[in-house]
């Protein structure tokens, strides 16, 4: 028993020597369907600035995500008035137009 009151770290500094814990991509924190991480890559290798804020590609992401909702609703919208089931990219050039 270690009775000198130190608490041993377990694997990357943690307290205890459980298993790793599972990681969660910033996507799920943010709670967005678009990946922040492969935005975060592409604005780095894009060099659009010599440095990138950390909330920077998460807005991005809910931006880009929140576009092609209203676009594919939208789309939805002419494929219904088509009578169609499906998008097709007609349906897309008349929610995009109007």
């Amino acid at each position: 028993m270690d009775t000198t009151g130190k608490v041993k770290k377990g694997f990357g500094g943690r307290k205890g020597g459980g298993p790793k814990a599972k990681s969660v991509s910033k996507s799920i924190k943010a709670g967005l369907q678009f990946p922040v991480g492969r935005i975060t890559r592409f604005l780095k290798k894009g060099r659009y600035a010599q440095r990138l804020g950390g909330g920077a590609p998460v807005y991005m992401a809910a931006v880009l995500e929140y576009l092609a909702a209203e676009v594919l609703e939208l789309a939805g919208n002419a494929a219904r008035d088509n009578k169609k089931t499906r998008i097709i990219p007609r349906h897309l050039l008349l929610a995009i137009r109007n």
